[in-house]
């Protein structure tokens, strides 16, 4: 699947996309996020507060229990503001 960080998310990994295969005992967002925070230092800064972070799969927003099971694309972003 492919995995796209927006933001502060992307600036802290230090890259816009990846293809990743998380193993098949990561079966929700929450725990995908988890995995990702073993990936590396700069993955652990990223999601160092994950309850903050929004998701979305296949371009559709999503809870943190939400399965990833045939995900194509799952995005990460930080909470939005604006006016």
């Amino acid at each position: 699947m492919k995995a796209i960080y927006f933001a502060w998310v992307r600036e802290r990994i230090g890259r816009s996309d990846e293809e990743i295969t998380p193993p098949a005992s990561v079966a929700n967002v929450e725990d995908l996020m988890v995995w990702l925070t073993r990936r590396g230092e700069e993955y652990a800064h990223a999601f160092e507060n994950p309850k903050v972070i929004r998701v979305a799969i296949d371009q559709n927003h999503v809870k943190h229990n939400a399965p990833i099971a045939g995900a194509r694309e799952i995005a990460f972003f930080p909470p939005m503001t604006g006016g």
